[in-house]
């Protein structure tokens, strides 16, 4: 055996014992606040503290809620920790205090939410992700909306832009993704007896976020967020054997920004439904060199390029005067099986200079027995 294997093959071995000493992680989703995912939580904590569990509270949000208020009754509290900001006194999950009492699970709420500046990570799926690694069981809780390779989907259906977002690799992380449903009329009913919001303000969330059809596109979302979770825990667990080959996307992105980020996004989902690796490629023209390209849009790309590492790609930057060139070596260096890139938006004389390039990238994806995915 060579060096190099040896090295891979100690590498391997280490993640294999990382990942036996990782705490399991289970994920309850749920297509908007006011579901029951935090009820369901404190539910689960009770019956396992029963078992004998070493059950213990990091962070609940019970959002006043009385019923769900009345179910941390019993259940052993980690003590939060205070912080001032901005003149006042303000509380955070303490993330340190729950690993040196090192319970078998620690209940851990609101994955997507953003730490007080100062704390140690910026996110509290960041907590999460080191009190695994310290051997601790979680569960934890986020809405549909929050998934980052849904922004765009989420955006079209609610008109609200979630700026509290979670990567799709965290997800991917979990041992158990669990959804919590309620239909739309049972969901507006809780609205409406106050046992979501107080009564000041639920007649604006009617009006806003709480629409029937609004609902139903948001449950859609979280049925099948956890219906690919499913299928993707099925193939990981089948012998390497039984599967077939492996799927690999390549994405190919410009420095247009809102494309881009579609493209990311949505490449992502593809990826995440095959549980497959994938690329994302961008190919600098001399048009776009560092003297020649503007501000702004290299601003985007450093922007695109950390949300597909967020996202859980590895990022290609190319240089080259042929684009389609660029994405063929590729193609063909990394066993690409889908190459994935934006509706093209050109005007007339843009066609007529292009389609050319078009119809050379298809000819030679076809070659390559590649699939090409156009996305809107």
């Amino acid at each position: 055996m060579q060096p190099n294997e040896r090295d891979q093959s100690a590498e391997q071995f280490l993640r294999l014992i990382q990942a036996s000493r990782r705490g399991k992680f289970k994920i309850y989703i749920g297509m908007s606040a006011g579901v029951g995912k935090t009820y369901r939580m404190l539910q689960e904590a009770h019956t396992l503290l029963r078992s004998g569990i070493d059950v213990k509270i990091g962070f609940i949000e019970t959002h006043n809620r009385a019923e769900t208020h009345a179910l941390i009754e019993g259940l052993p509290v980690i003590p939060r920790r205070k912080l001032f900001y901005k003149g006042r006194e303000l509380e955070e999950m303490d993330v340190q205090t729950i690993i040196n009492y090192h319970p078998e699970l620690a209940i851990v709420d609101e994955l997507a939410h953003t730490n007080i500046p100062g704390s140690k990570n910026e996110k509290r799926w960041q907590d999460v992700l080191e009190i695994l690694d310290a051997g601790i069981n979680v569960i934890s809780a986020v809405n549909i909306q929050h998934i980052e390779s849904l922004y765009d989907e989420v955006h079209e259906i609610t008109r609200i832009d979630v700026t509290e977002r979670v990567p799709d690799r965290v997800l991917h992380l979990a041992d158990e993704v669990v959804n919590i449903d309620l239909t739309a009329d049972e969901l507006i009913t809780r609205l409406k007896e106050g046992k979501i919001y107080d009564q000041a303000k639920v007649q604006t969330a009617l009006s806003n976020f709480f629409q029937p059809e609004k609902i139903l596109q948001l449950r859609e979302l979280a049925l099948r967020e956890v219906a690919t979770a499913v299928e993707r825990k099925i193939e990981t667990s089948l012998p390497a054997n039984t599967q077939a080959k492996p799927e690999r996307f390549l994405a190919s992105i410009s420095s247009n920004a809102e494309v881009a980020r579609k493209v990311i996004r949505k490449t992502a989902r593809l990826a995440a439904y095959y549980n497959s690796r994938w690329y994302v490629l961008y190919v600098q023209t001399p048009a776009e060199s560092p003297d020649r390209i503007r501000l702004d849009r290299q601003r985007h790309l450093i922007n695109n390029f950390k949300l597909a590492t967020e996202l859980g790609a590895e990022v290609i930057q190319a240089k080259g005067n042929n684009i389609v060139s660029c994405i063929i070596e590729e193609v063909q260096k990394r066993n690409v099986t889908t190459v994935c890139i934006g509706k093209p938006h050109f005007n007339l004389v843009q066609i007529i200079l292009r389609t050319f390039a078009f119809n050379q990238l298809l000819n030679r994806l076809s070659e390559s027995d590649t699939d090409l995915v156009i996305l809107s």
